[in-house]
């Protein structure tokens, strides 16, 4: 196929996908601005990314480009750049780039050929992104998209953008008057189950088998670009890893049953557990000293925390998965703690302890509560930790 023919069949795609672009649009995206002529946008599948990318470059003289299109893989990403570029497009956006072979090494070729050029590009696995970053980063800056808050949430779900804050600053009056103006416990309630990704505006009772096939699709699309010649063994670990970990009250898991089981080394399985931390199907909380490269960490747990719900209705685990979750996701340092007595988590300089409503804080410093609306002493609401973004 002719260069003129795979622009002109890739410009009516866009077209196609703007016209079909929702009208809501999570404040996080709205508010996210991007001055910089190269950029590398990441994050998980589903939060929002090529909405982005499309909303962005309605507004522009540019071409959309998802790369996981075999259309779009006919030629070489450089060329394809090129002759964009001098057809007199001024913007190129490149979705999946990790569909294309050799594409950091395009990418800095076309961004150094063409300095009239603004190209982004953007994936869901940040560990793809990292392989080809080394030389990219100070012509490709990474803006890391997270998962849904619940202040986004309250904001699609009722109309209400509520003002952000601190849940650490102990904001009792701000939090008095949220709760005049809605029911936070009823929404979050709806949040924990289905509102970490703006696709629960689709259906909301399909948003559980929407986030396995997420999780399924990382695992089978993203995976294999990071680990070679991977076997239907380490798949089915993988699988097993997830499922054992869903429904676990414990979030750990043994390594030496593990590598029984699926008949394979500790360090392959350490390989495979830290592809799907950095492909956003696991997160893993490490003690505050732990460097080693091979530490499982202290905790493991799914990434989105309404997953959990696929597996088991017992709260205990998904209640530490969302804090842990939101805070990190807030810019906050979250570690484990050295001994459990002193709390569950270390939250920058805070000792945390989690848990429901009746919750004791142990030796810690606060207790970060489920099923509680009000700040007092030395109880943070868990709702609040929805509320930095």
């Amino acid at each position: 196929m002719e260069m003129d023919d795979i622009l002109s069949r890739i410009l009516q795609i866009q077209h196609r996908l703007m016209a079909s672009l929702p009208d809501t649009v999570r404040p996080y995206l709205d508010a996210l601005d991007i001055g910089d002529r190269g950029a590398l946008i990441v994050g998980p599948r589903g939060v929002g990314k090529t909405y982005f990318l499309l909303k962005t470059i309605k507004n522009r003289h540019g071409l959309y480009v998802s790369l996981d299109n075999p259309m779009a893989r006919t030629a070489p990403l450089y060329e394809l750049i090129e002759a964009a570029a001098l057809k007199g497009y001024e913007n190129i956006f490149l979705d999946e780039v990790h569909y294309s072979q050799d594409w950091a090494l395009h990418l800095k070729a076309a961004y150094d050929a063409f300095p009239q050029l603004t190209i982004w590009a953007s994936d869901s696995s940040s560990v793809v992104l990292r392989r080809g970053v080394a030389d990219l980063s100070r012509r490709f800056p990474i803006t890391h998209i997270p998962l849904m808050s619940l202040r986004e949430f309250i904001a699609l779900r009722e109309g209400t953008l509520l003002p952000t804050f601190n849940p650490f600053d102990g904001d009792s009056q701000l939090v008095s008057r949220i709760l005049k103006q809605i029911n936070v416990l009823k929404l979050f309630a709806e949040y924990m189950q289905f509102g970490f990704r703006p696709f629960f505006l689709e259906e909301t009772s399909s948003y559980l088998d929407k986030i396995i096939n997420t999780i399924n699709k990382s695992i089978e699309a993203d995976i294999p670009y990071l680990i070679p010649r991977l076997t239907d063994n380490h798949f089915r670990l993988m699988q097993a890893v997830i499922a054992h970990l869903g429904g676990s009250v414990i979030p750990r898991i043994s390594v030496n049953a593990m590598c029984g089981r699926w008949h394979l080394s500790k360090e392959k399985l350490h390989q495979l557990i830290s592809v799907l931390e950095r492909a956003h199907v696991l997160r893993i909380i490490r003690k505050k000293n732990d460097r080693t490269i091979s530490s499982l960490g202290a905790k493991m747990f799914l990434f989105e925390p309404s997953a959990y719900y696929y597996f088991t209705e017992d709260p205990g685990t998904r209640r530490e998965a969302y804090v842990t979750a939101a805070a990190m996701a807030s810019g906050f340092e979250v570690w484990a703690t050295k001994d459990e007595r002193e709390g569950d988590f270390i939250i920058d300089d805070t000792a945390v302890e989690v848990g429901g409503r009746n919750k004791k804080k142990k030796g810690a410093d606060v207790v970060i509560r489920d099923d509680t609306d009000v700040l007092y002493d030395d109880v943070i609401p868990m709702w609040t930790f929805g509320m930095t973004y």
